[in-house]
């Protein structure tokens, strides 16, 4: 079992930074993709930000040029850099990852949320 502590949400004021960190523990034979979701009040979750084993990342459009995924392979962990923070993007923060087991089954697993608000 593959278990993720997520780390870095809060309070913050519109236009400051915050830095998210997500931990993978537990039996890992191979990180895959591993991602950034977030979810508003009365909302669906969507995609923020991706990033694959190989290092290409996506991002949605709404956090272009303000947010930066990255990741480090030797200690399972992927981080969210969020600058110039709105009041749009207060939400719960959800890591993502999926992993390659050595016979090649595929496993997603989700983080436990972090709570992120931005106060204008």
């Amino acid at each position: 079992q593959v278990q993720l502590v997520e780390s870095g949400g809060g309070l913050v004021q519109a236009g400051g930074s915050l830095r998210l960190s997500c931990a993978a523990s537990g039996i890992i034979f191979r990180l895959n993709a591993m991602g950034w979701y977030r979810q508003a009040p009365g909302k669906q979750r969507e995609l923020v930000a991706a990033i694959t084993s190989g290092g290409s990342t996506n991002y949605a459009d709404s956090v272009k040029g303000r947010f930066t995924i990255s990741r480090d392979n030797a200690k399972n962990t992927v981080y969210l850099q969020m600058n110039s923070l709105k009041p749009e993007d207060t939400a719960v923060y959800y890591c993502n990852l999926e992993t390659i087991t050595w016979s090649a089954a595929r496993n997603n697993y989700w983080g436990q949320g972090t709570q992120v608000t931005v106060s204008s």
